[in-house]
């Protein structure tokens, strides 16, 4: 087979693939002390590898195939912390390719438990910040290409339709009772989710907003700041995020400011008390990144009752909590961390009926009518 013949036979396969699998869910949530303002959370931890990272994966490897990075027997290398890594060890399996994922040690043990299920091998590193430059080098050892995923998932989505997560909410919103949302609240792994969404809003001419979260221990909110005030001084890396999947250590390429309206800095007691609550109302788990989004969602909702606005607020359900039994679901890790569980689930709570949670945040049109 030529490599070109082998291209087209492996595109067909990814698309054979997508055709096979249903659109995720779009759940509603209700929030007693909001009346008249709807929430609701778009389910990707139904895609086939669990999370959201299913989307962006298919994406990489169409965009690999289409620039003509990828051959028959090519290793494919991703860095990354965990799901991105399950999702890409899908779709290389399904093309018949080698792959490697480098991810940081701390990593949960499910996590690389379903990287190697899907036939992808790992290669753990000390810190968080080393996994771009031993992924470039397993590249340059092995032979392979390096996905790349926080410089190329702004890019490799297509954002102006195909399904993209933008395209997918609106449609199942159409017939709710306010189909356009004022927000969509996402959070920051790559920054590609936030720019597909604050893209297609504006190609399409919506009034909605962006809010895009970010974890305790990441560089996207002062970055983000940073845009506003040139003088800010900043340091980086940060330590390393304690929400797998969300936060970095430095502003990654993929992440555009400009593509979001508004930005929340969130505390980790505060996304994991959230990401509790969820789990309740659902009645099934989900994890860490799912709770700061939920956090986003509460300060979206506050701002728009004390506004005198009704609507719908839209965030993502990132992943399942099975992924994180070892951690954010055994109280030994909060306590190894230091953190205040029952005051953070009091303020969660209060939150939920009505009470502001003071977070620091960016809304460069907060005082818009």
């Amino acid at each position: 087979m030529s490599r070109r013949d082998w291209v087209a036979w492996a595109v067909a396969r990814i698309e054979a693939d997508f055709n096979r699998s249903a659109d995720t869910h779009l759940i509603p949530l209700e929030l007693p002390g909001y009346p008249g303002i709807h929430v609701y959370l778009k389910d990707e931890s139904s895609h086939p590898t669990g999370s959201l990272k299913h989307r962006l994966a298919r994406s990489l490897f169409l965009y690999a195939l289409a620039n003509g990075w990828l051959h028959e027997g090519s290793t494919v290398i991703e860095a990354s912390s965990g799901s991105t890594a399950v999702s890409e060890a899908y779709f290389a399996r399904l093309l018949g390719l080698p792959f490697i994922a480098v991810m940081p040690a701390q990593t949960s043990p499910e996590k690389i438990a379903a990287i190697e299920f899907q036939g992808g091998a790992c290669d753990l590193v000390d810190g968080a910040g080393q996994i771009d430059a031993r992924a470039r080098e397993l590249a340059a050892t092995a032979g392979g290409h390096f996905m790349d995923q926080f410089t190329y998932a702004e890019r490799a989505t297509d954002w102006r339709a195909n399904n993209n997560i933008a395209e997918s909410v609106f449609r199942q919103m159409s017939l709710e009772p306010h189909p356009i949302p004022e927000w969509i609240v996402c959070s920051a792994g790559t920054g590609g989710t936030a720019a597909t969404l604050g893209r297609y809003v504006r190609y399409r001419g919506h009034g909605t907003r962006i809010l895009c979260v970010d974890p305790e221990h990441s560089a996207f909110f002062d970055h983000y700041a940073r845009c506003f005030d040139g003088s800010l001084q900043v340091n980086w890396p940060t330590p390393a995020s304690r929400i797998e999947g969300i936060g970095r250590p430095r502003p990654e390429p993929s992440f555009i400011p400009a593509c979001i309206d508004a930005t929340v800095k969130v505390p980790d007691a505060l996304s994991l008390a959230a990401m509790r609550q969820v789990s309740a109302r659902l009645g099934r788990r989900v994890g860490g990144s799912t709770g700061t989004n939920f956090v986003g969602v509460l300060c979206a909702a506050h701002a728009m009752r004390a506004a005198g606005r009704s609507g719908s607020i839209v965030t993502i359900l990132c992943d399942g909590g099975e992924r994180y039994a070892h951690s954010y679901y055994r109280p030994e890790w909060y306590e190894r961390h230091g953190i205040d569980v029952a005051t953070a689930d009091r303020l969660v709570a209060d939150a939920l009926m009505g009470a502001r949670i003071d977070v620091p945040t960016i809304d460069p049109e907060a005082g818009r009518a």
